[in-house]
């Protein structure tokens, strides 16, 4: 399959035909060149991204739905959220995706008899919708990769001993009578 050129808004895409897929699984392997790291690293927020690797299992998923399955790593440069000194994180993400096309009978959500949307939270993810006839799995790596992302890395050993907390005591408005107690009549 082709790979298209990445854009600012996907910096990392490999798009897949769904009329090309088979019953059978398909193995991908996906990794990014240096350009497309300097696209997520941008994208994601983090100093670097040193690289990312997806090893997938793409097949038919009932009738009409695409399945994805695998596992993406990566290996990225983050800032410390105390010092700010870079700090190396490693990203290994399993990933299980199913997609169904906007016009599917399986796009219809189940829902209770009082017409209420029930998910479980230990349960499966609902299908993703697509339109036309491709999925960028490269999208659906980057995606899984970056929810992966600690928000908040720290060096280890590295604590919050400078600061002090305020207490509120100082975000109380003074009352409208404590303020009037100073004002004088002439």
């Amino acid at each position: 399959m082709k790979k298209p050129v990445a854009s600012a808004d996907a910096p990392f895409s490999y798009i897949v035909k769904v009329g090309h897929i088979s019953a059978n699984p398909v193995s991908v392997t996906l990794s990014a060149d240096p350009e497309e790291c300097q696209g997520l690293a941008r994208l994601w927020q983090v100093l670097d991204v040193r690289g990312l690797k997806a090893e997938l299992q793409i097949n038919r998923w009932k009738k009409d739905g695409v399945r994805i399955r695998g596992q993406v790593t990566a290996d990225i440069v983050q800032a410390c959220s105390v010092t700010l000194e870079p700090l190396d994180a490693h990203i290994d993400e399993e990933i299980d995706q199913v997609f169904i096309p906007e016009g599917s009978k399986l796009a219809k959500i189940a829902t209770d008899e009082n017409g209420e949307l029930v998910v479980s939270v230990d349960g499966p993810d609902i299908p993703e919708l697509f339109s036309g006839d491709a999925i960028d799995a490269g999208v659906v790596v980057a995606e899984f990769a970056a929810l992966a992302i600690d928000p908040y890395p720290r060096k280890e050993g590295v604590d919050f001993t400078d600061h002090i907390e305020d207490d509120g005591s100082s975000d109380r408005r003074p009352s409208a009578f404590a303020a009037l107690k100073d004002w004088k009549k002439d």
